[in-house]
């Protein structure tokens, strides 16, 4: 169990992590351009701010999918359910029948079963 929290508090952590660094790299300028946003301003250079952040975008985002894996087959081996291995509770035979539900638990005595007359005649043929 302290392995699955462990893993679960390194993965929140990629994950803000991956999030800032996202966050932190420059648009492309494609539809900054078209709304007046034409000037750049790089805060680690022209081209090292891009493959450092890059390369942390990379890192990161193994790291989120490897930890998704991990907690996923940890998840697997953790807590069952509560009913899983339950049985079923026996029924008493001190329950009532339920009229005109098949498989209802019936009396417990079946002298006192409700008698029904049977029927005088046949039903009807279908019609050819």
């Amino acid at each position: 169990m302290i392995l699955y929290y462990a893993v679960t508090t390194i993965y929140v952590i990629v994950c803000l992590l991956l999030l800032i660094v996202v966050l932190m790299q420059q648009g492309k300028g494609d539809m900054g351009s078209a709304f007046g946003g034409g000037g750049t301003s790089a805060a680690f250079g022209a081209r090292s701010g891009a493959t450092l952040l890059t390369k942390l975008t990379t890192i990161f985002a193994v790291l989120f999918m490897l930890g998704a894996l991990v907690l996923a087959i940890l998840g697997q081996r953790g807590p069952r359910s509560l009913v899983s291995g339950a049985a079923a509770p026996p029924l008493t035979t001190t329950q009532k029948p339920l009229p005109g539900v098949p498989g209802s638990p019936g009396p417990a005595n079946p002298a006192q079963a409700p008698s029904t007359p049977a029927p005088t005649t046949p039903p009807p043929a279908p019609p050819k």
